[in-house]
């Protein structure tokens, strides 16, 4: 337990390893058309975008589950 957890007097669950994860750059390949390349940007980009809502999502979900035990 971290001296966080135990001020606030509950155990907080750890974090979803896939929520640490980067997201790399889609690969240039050299002579590849460029709109390939950016399908794969796109690709990632959503890929990220969904693992921060899971994050927030996460947060959130704890946030509630401690507020309701706090009242």
């Amino acid at each position: 337990m971290t001296k966080g957890q135990a001020a606030a007097g509950v155990a907080l669950p750890p974090l979803p390893d896939d929520l640490r994860r980067q997201e790399a750059h889609a690969p240039v390949v050299e002579g590849e058309p460029v709109i390939a390349i950016l399908a794969r940007e796109r690709q990632a980009l959503d890929r990220a975008n969904a693992r921060q809502r899971r994050a927030a999502d996460f947060y959130d979900d704890i946030r509630t589950k401690y507020e309701a035990t706090r009242q």
